[in-house]
């Protein structure tokens, strides 16, 4: 009975797994069908020349070349706001689980990720009038906001899936760095964080990939059509998700909705680009670490 029932969880998982490869094969085939003729030779730099516009010397208002740049910028920055912080709370959470501020932490941190996306840019939005009509009265929509509430909204998943890698080690290799005289610090940077890190670097993925698609955020807190490449942190700017639902909601033909779907697959690639350089980067650390042992 034991051994069907088994086969039986066994076959279900395989059929989930068929299943959800099938799905985003489909997806994969849907906007490669309709988003393919979009991808002319000016759908990224229009039909200027492409050095000046990489080098920011010509606007580009007729390529997507913007919102490829502004894309990248909101992920690098908003995983440069995140990730200490996530990651640093997560450890908190696995080490000190019972300790009134680790409760507390962990409470905040459940709440922060039930946070929908559009309640997020509402918050950003509030702020800024909060600063406009305080003491800072040159606040406005732009870049560094969006960075910060797309921070806040991945914050719950790198240290959630930080706090999981950590707590799924082994007891034998928590009590590695104690038998070897190490203190608790010296333990957590030698021994239980590299052994972490393959789960660690999960929950950066899902942080990268959730800030790179992510549009609610930003349409409250910056992101015009047309703005061009930014030209600060406080400037406003464009972004591919935002470009997508621009020209989905607002398209004024078949061409414009035959770019709205070759913009999703663009971003649908960059995002997968973002992730397998990421685990090629985690692969590289790890052959490298195995050769110094």
């Amino acid at each position: 009975m034991r051994r069907s029932g088994g086969q039986l969880l066994t076959l279900f998982s395989w059929l989930a797994a068929a299943f959800l490869a099938l799905v985003c094969a489909g997806l994969v085939i849907f906007l490669v069908a309709r988003g393919w003729g979009g991808l002319g030779a000016g759908f990224l730099f229009g039909d200027g020349p492409v050095w000046s516009a990489l080098a920011g010397r010509r606007p580009v208002f007729d390529g997507i070349w913007p919102s490829v740049v502004g894309t990248l910028q909101l992920v690098a920055g908003a995983s440069l706001l995140a990730l200490p912080v996530g990651i640093l709370t997560g450890i908190h959470l696995s080490e000190h689980p019972q300790r009134p501020p680790g409760r507390v932490l962990r409470l905040a941190v459940d709440v922060l990720a039930g946070v929908p996306s559009i309640i997020m840019g509402l918050f950003g939005f509030g702020m800024i009038l909060v600063l406009r009509h305080t003491f800072f009265k040159q606040a406005n929509t732009g870049l560094l906001p969006a960075m910060i509430c797309l921070a806040l909204l991945v914050l719950p998943y790198l240290a959630r899936t930080t706090e999981n890698a950590l707590q799924a080690l082994p007891e034998s290799l928590r009590l590695a760095g104690p038998s070897l005289g190490l203190t608790t610090g010296q333990s957590l940077r030698r021994i239980l964080l590299p052994a972490a890190r393959p789960g660690i670097l999960s929950g950066v993925l899902l942080a990268v990939g959730r800030v790179a698609e992510d549009t609610a955020v930003i349409l409250m807190t910056g992101a015009v059509a047309n703005s061009g490449l930014p030209g600060s942190l406080t400037g406003k700017f464009q972004a591919l998700p935002f470009d997508i639902y621009y020209l989905a909601a607002e398209h004024r033909g078949p061409e414009d909705l035959v770019r709205a779907f070759a913009t999703a697959l663009l971003l649908l690639g960059l995002t997968t680009a973002l992730l397998v350089a990421a685990r090629l980067i985690l692969r590289g650390m790890d052959r490298r670490e195995g050769w110094n042992r």
